[in-house]
Order: C-alpha cells, then sequence, then structure tokens
C-alpha cells in the first residue's frame, strides 16, 4: 500500500527508528489543529509535519502513541470515526480501522477514547515525548499521567516523570532525507521551477505584482501542487529591498526589477527559489553589476558543499565573495580581511545563505551543536540564497532601491550539491530573456 507518493514500509522504518531511540519512553505527537479564517469558515487544512512524517496520515484530530518499552500495542493511532452526517460537510473520513490498514499501526481507537485511554498507554514510560504548547486537549492529559505517576511511581516505581520535546529525536532524523523525501522535494522543486517560468513569461511593465503572483500559484496547481509552501514574495522596485514583503500590491513599472521568492508544495514537501529579473527584459548597468556580484556569491557557495563541510563555512564563503564584491562597487572601502572582521556587508547582506528545505521551508534541524556548526552530510537538503538590498538611504549611492536574490535548492550527495532548481537560470541574460514571452 502507498500513501501519497510513499510506500507503507517508509513510515513503518521511520516508526522503528524512532522506537529505537525512545528506549522506554514514549512518543505522543497530536494532530495539526484545524485553523478558521473567521466563524466556521476553515482554512485549508495542512497536516501536522511530525505525525505526516510518521504516518502519512493527513485528518486532523488524530493523535499517534509509540510506545518503546512496549512489548505489544507499540503503535496505536487515534482519529475521528466514521460520521454520514459530518462527513456530507467535509468529506469522508477513513475511521479507525482503515486508518490502522492505511498507516499499519498495531492498533487503531476512536480519538473519542483518547481522553480514557491515553494515561493507561503512558504507563511504563519512564518518560513522555510530547511538545507542550502544541495541543491543548492532549497536553491536558498528558499533564494528568504526569501527576498521576509522580503520586504513585515512589510506591510502584513505574510511569513517566518527565516531558522531552520530540524534536530531539525528530529533528535528527529528518535532517538527513530518505530517497522517498528527496523525490518528493525534486518533484516540488520542478513544479516551483515551472511557476517561475509561467509568471515571468507573462511579466511586462504596468502589471501588478499580484498578477504575477496569480500566474505563478496557477500554474503551482496546474501542475500537481497543492499550492505555495509559503506566502509568495513578488517585490518590484524598492519592494524587492524588503525582506519577507508579501502584500504583493504595488503596480510594476519599466525599468524595475522584480524579486520573486517562492515555492511550491508538492506531496507535503517544499520548493524554496528566488530569482531577480527586469520587468523591462534588460538590466540597467547598476543592476547587472549588483546581479553579478549576487550570483558570484551563488557558485561560489555551490562550489563549496560537499560532505564534511561545515555549513558555517558555505557561509563565510558567500560572505568574503561579498565583501569583495562590495568593495569593487564602490560601496565598501578599506581592507577586505577587517571589513569581514566588523560584518561590514550585513548592512546589505543580512541574513544567512542557507536553511533546511523539507516538509517545512525552513525545516528542522540544528545548525550547530555543543557550539560547533554541523557538517553537511549525503541526503540533507538546504538552499543556497544570498542576496545584496540597497534601501533607500545615501548609503546606497548609485544603487539604491535594487534588491536582489539568487536562489537555489541543493541536495548534498557524496560528491558534492545537486542544485534540483537547476531547470531555472542563474546566468542575468537567460533571466532577462525569460520575461514577457508569453505576454502577448
Amino acid at each position: 500500500m502507498t500513501v501519497g507518493a510513499f510506500p507503507q514500509s517508509a513510515f513503518l522504518a521511520r516508526r522503528q527508528r524512532v522506537m529505537d531511540s525512545i528506549g522506554d519512553g514514549v512518543m505522543v505527537l497530536p494532530a495539526a489543529p484545524t485553523l478558521f479564517r473567521a466563524g466556521d469558515s476553515a482554512l485549508s487544512y495542512r497536516p501536522d509535519s511530525e505525525l505526516f512524517y510518521l504516518t502519512g496520515f493527513i485528518e486532523p484530530d488524530a493523535v499517534l502513541v509509540l510506545r518503546g518499552f512496549a512489548k505489544e500495542r507499540r503503535s496505536v493511532l487515534f482519529s475521528r470515526p466514521r460520521d454520514p452526517d459530518a462527513e456530507r460537510w467535509t468529506g469522508p473520513r477513513a475511521g479507525p480501522e482503515q486508518a490502522r490498514a492505511f498507516v499499519g499501526v498495531d492498533e487503531a481507537r476512536s480519538i473519542d477514547r483518547l481522553d480514557q485511554e491515553l494515561a493507561g498507554l503512558l504507563e511504563g514510560a519512564d518518560r513522555v515525548f510530547f511538545r507542550l504548547g502544541k495541543d491543548a486537549r492532549t497536553e491536558l492529559l498528558v499533564r494528568s499521567a504526569l501527576q498521576a505517576a509522580r503520586a504513585k511511581g515512589a510506591r510502584r516505581g513505574v510511569g513517566p516523570r518527565g516531558v522531552m520535546d520530540p524534536g530531539v529525536i525528530l529533528d535528527e532524523l529528518r535532517l538527513r532525507k530518505d530517497p522517498f523525501e528527496v523525490e518528493a522535494i525534486r518533484a516540488a522543486a520542478r513544479i516551483t521551477v515551472e511557476g517561475f517560468r509561467a509568471a515571468f513569461a507573462h511579466t511586462q511593465a504596468g502589471m501588478g505584482e499580484w498578477e504575477v503572483q496569480a500566474e505563478l500559484e496557477a500554474a503551482f496547481r496546474r501542475l500537481g501542487a497543492a499550492g505555495p509552501a509559503f506566502a509568495t514574495i513578488v517585490g518590484s522596485g524598492e519592494n524587492g529591498c524588503v525582506l519577507h514583503y508579501v502584500d504583493n500590491s504595488r503596480r510594476m513599472e519599466d525599468g524595475d526589477l522584480v524579486l520573486i521568492d517562492a515555492g511550491a508544495e508538492a506531496g507535503m514537501y517544499s520548493g524554496d527559489v528566488s530569482r531577480t529579473a527586469p520587468v523591462s527584459g534588460r538590466f540597467s548597468p547598476e543592476q547587472r553589476e549588483v546581479y553579478q556580484v549576487v550570483e558570484r556569491a551563488r557558485r561560489l557557495a555551490l562550489e563549496a558543499i560537499r560532505p564534511g563541510v561545515r555549513i558555517s563555512e558555505v557561509h563565510a564563503e558567500v560572505v568574503r565573495s561579498m565583501v569583495h564584491g562590495l568593495c569593487g562597487l564602490g560601496v565598501l572601502s578599506g581592507a577586505e580581511e577587517e571589513l569581514l572582521e566588523a560584518g561590514a556587508c550585513s548592512a546589505f547582506f543580512p541574513h544567512r545563505t542557507s536553511h533546511w528545505l523539507g516538509l517545512e521551508t525552513h525545516d528542522v534541524g540544528d545548525y550547530a551543536q555543543a557550539g560547533e556548526s554541523i557538517k553537511l552530510e549525503p541526503g540533507m537538503v538546504l538552499t543556497i540564497e544570498p542576496g545584496l538590498y540597497f534601501a533607500p538611504g545615501p548609503e546606497s549611492g548609485a544603487f539604491e532601491g535594487i534588491g536582489i536574490r539568487v536562489e537555489d535548492d541543493v541536495l548534498v550527495t557524496k560528491d558534492g550539491g545537486e542544485v534540483l532548481s537547476a531547470g531555472l537560470p542563474t546566468d542575468p541574460d537567460e533571466v532577462a530573456s525569460l520575461i514577457g514571452t508569453g505576454s502577448g
């Protein structure tokens, strides 16, 4: 049986790795809540990443219990019962029995039984892996179990005595993608690339940023994505200097740059790409100069990616390249080593080069452990996204109002880095050539 793009065996293997890691503990993972825009108007449901990672189950009102200490009922899934009246309004439900077969857990129960059964499932564990503040109902039950264990634990020596964040186990597992996850991210990146091509093909002076967003996101849906993985950024002119600009409300003008930062969500996994293009189809000399500095930094970062390299070293390579480029532009002056030590480029490059990518756009996983930056390993997926932003002000000089970011999604392999978004060019002339090709 398959669960989306994943075989059931993939989820079974992930749950087994968790069981091996929690020892005599128990892990409790509730589903994400249903969110509402207003009144009873529910937003499109997005399943919890951790619950999906271990089950593939995508319904709300569910709780997974994994019992590392137990010899039976080691995996129990609570889910909604079948309800024809409710299903008439919100669609079909799996029901516990179908959920059990679908997911492959040892036992499935109605979510209505959680109050009566969770405490018993926790008894015998030495600790509970549960994220506090995530689900009020389940948290109350976990707290009650802890109180009961404290009351009788001294006599009987059973029951959990503490709560730990599941991330101490799950974040490490999710940081290193298995082959099924890699293919899901590859698909999300491919759809993202095609969405950019569609958006740029219709871009021209006089269009609203929101119209470019509409072309991009319509392409995502046409190509099978659930929609955007995060709020799409379409920033033209000075808006390109606002890192997380999402209003997308300005009408673009001839001579503007437009910075698009967007990603499709496909099979629950995210793409995340940025490109900056001239609305007119031609870079001005100043725009091209800045673009070339950013593009050089991107290429150097990609060359640095290989197993064993610390992620901080990739960022350091980009910062060094940016300082050199800013000196070449005349924006910075002085000895480059001194400028590096002073963090002089942060006024124009204020963010990091990379973040992890996976089930979430800014995916889980440490960037440093025990005070040291972590080393890259095959199976990790990260972004490379250098950028320069010259916000309005005298310090920006001739480059005032120019904001450029070029971002790719990269899989670490045993041989280096594979650019999953390589189908979208980064060369300035090739990027410019994408503009307006389908708007006539």
